[in-house]
């Protein structure tokens, strides 16, 4: 989720969790962001409990989805921030003992896996992008920086502003802005 790292889903066990990531990254909050910049476990059993509304913006994009409930978990090795890992439960649920135990370790694991392949694929070409890779949202980034003249931050908020107006995806409007549909201009 930060650097070195690119700013994606490495994986999702089916559509509904590759969505919930999306709208996530998309709108820069949620469980997992705050799992990753906490470095600690956020556990959701029930999303309409109001105590919830840090992530305004989140919770509007999934209120018509059947998720109920949230647990998200740092991936972390020692001082090394790698991301965060979610699981969502279609019913309000809170975890047992044993299956938070379970969900910890695990985390721990993936953290290693998530880091090991980073490290062998970082010099990968385009060509090998997996489905989740958001390679064009940062060739994206870098043409409204260009236009633009505003830092990275700046114009990633630019592309996120214009995806949220036009009810698209942040990859959707980074579609457009690489396609040259779409431009800036101070």
């Amino acid at each position: 989720m930060g650097a070195p790292f690119e700013v994606e889903t490495v994986s999702a066990s089916d559509g509904l969790a590759a969505e919930l990531s999306e709208f996530q990254i998309d709108l820069g909050e949620g469980p997992c962001w705050d799992a990753y910049v906490t470095q600690s476990t956020v556990v959701v059993p029930d999303i309409s409990d109001t105590a919830h509304s840090r992530w305004p913006l989140f919770l509007n994009a999934i209120a018509t989805l059947d998720v109920h409930a949230f647990y998200s978990f740092p991936l972390t090795i020692g001082a090394v921030n790698i991301g965060a890992v979610d699981l969502y439960s279609e019913a309000p649920d809170v975890l047992s003992a044993e299956q938070l135990t379970n969900a910890l370790a695990l985390a721990r694991v993936t953290a290693l896996d998530v880091l090991r392949y980073a490290l062998e694929h970082r010099d990968d070409d385009a060509e090998d992008d997996g489905p989740h890779s958001r390679r064009e949202v940062h060739q994206a980034t870098g043409m409204v920086i260009a236009q633009m003249g505003v830092s990275a931050t700046d114009a990633l908020l630019l592309i996120r502003a214009n995806a949220f107006a036009s009810g698209r995806t942040v990859r959707e409007t980074a579609a457009e802005i690489t396609g040259r549909r779409i431009t800036f201009e101070p």
